[in-house]
């Protein structure tokens, strides 16, 4: 399960790519051409070293980058399908393979509103076969809208049933939970975190495959903006929450290794001991009949009734972006639209 010789597609299984893409720094339009251009270049590049691959991760911010005087202005924006998502669709193609890529998507559900953080999966033909938008922007640095698709699964190679999140994300173990809940067995991360939660970041790539019994495959940007350093670390995590591959802080560089989901979804059926996924919901089967599936947990109802709220509410100092120069924002409720096809299921 390793990346020495992987080269080819294992018999029952898939060979993935995480690529350590370098922070981009991007000043203009032009300059997110260019970064297109160099990640289509990438996915053929990889293709052609290593034959058997059959899904390429690029990390977040790759496409526009960082620059966080423009990258909500207009200029900076993509939109889903456009331009740049077509010619990560044709690479895919081309190289027959499912890709993960990343796009700061304008907000079409309600225009005028903060843009969307967004991560879609195109599969080997070129169709956008899952679109997910960040449920948890990294505040209060990040200015995108919360996201509105939920947490979509869907299928791709080798047997994998895949989910993606964005860098934030990861920190929150319901995200990892929701994905396994809805048959995910490969939680795919894409991030652009600097190097103060580096270590955290192996922690819970870590915590959230042994937690659900599934595989994390996570890459994050590699190098140095001018501000700050980005560390790279592409890590390939078991089921069982071992790390296979861990990559080192190099930009440019390749982390590969073999999944085999078909034991991921072997371990959620057969284990006994440390089954955490099915255990949650069926507490104390050995004294109950079935196990006790009643709820426990007053964050969860009170969440879901919308009435979250912490003991130290009140005391919580920074509750809005105006700590990094954002404007506060009114106090205005918005309908969610529906979550459309092309989210996955």
């Amino acid at each position: 399960m390793g990346s020495v010789g992987s080269v080819s597609k294992p018999t029952e299984g898939l060979l993935v790519g995480l690529v350590q893409f370098p922070v981009p720094v991007v000043n203009s339009r032009a300059d997110i051409d260019k970064n297109v251009e160099s990640i289509v270049k990438t996915v053929h590049a990889t293709k052609a070293g290593y034959p058997g691959m059959e899904l390429i991760v690029i990390p977040e911010y790759s496409t526009q980058g960082l620059n966080t005087a423009k990258w909500t202005t207009d200029e900076f924006l993509c939109d889903i399908p456009g331009p740049e998502t077509n010619a990560f669709a044709e690479a895919c193609r081309k190289t027959n393979m499912y890709g993960v890529f990343s796009i700061m998507e304008r907000n079409h559900d309600f225009p005028g509103k903060s843009p969307y953080n967004t991560a879609i999966i195109i599969n080997n033909k070129g169709d956008i076969v899952l679109h997910y938008h960040k449920l948890n922007p990294w505040v209060p640095v990040e200015p995108w809208y919360p996201g509105n698709y939920g947490m979509p699964v869907c299928d791709g190679p080798g047997g994998s049933k895949l989910a993606v999140c964005i860098c934030h994300d990861g920190m929150f173990p319901e995200i990892a939970r929701e994905a396994a809940y809805k048959g995910a067995n490969v939680l795919i991360r894409i991030s652009g975190y600097s190097t103060q939660v580096n270590d955290q970041w192996v922690l819970t790539n870590q915590s959230n495959a042994w937690h659900n019994l599934m595989y994390t495959i996570s890459v994050n940007l590699a190098g140095y903006d001018g501000v700050f350093y980005y560390f790279g670390e592409g890590q390939i995590c078991n089921f069982d929450g071992t790390t296979l591959q861990q990559g080192h802080r190099n930009p440019w560089e390749i982390v590969t290794g073999e999944l085999y989901p078909k034991m991921a979804d072997q371990a959620r059926k057969d284990w006994a001991l440390e089954n955490n996924i099915y255990d949650l919901g069926h507490r104390g089967f050995v004294a109950v009949a079935g196990g006790e599936s009643e709820c426990p947990y007053t964050f969860i109802k009170d969440f879901a009734a919308g009435k979250y709220r912490l003991p130290w509410e009140n005391e919580v100092k920074i509750k809005d972006g105006t700590f990094y120069g954002y404007p506060a924002v009114p106090s205005e409720n918005f309908p969610r639209p529906k979550t459309p096809a092309t989210a996955g299921r």
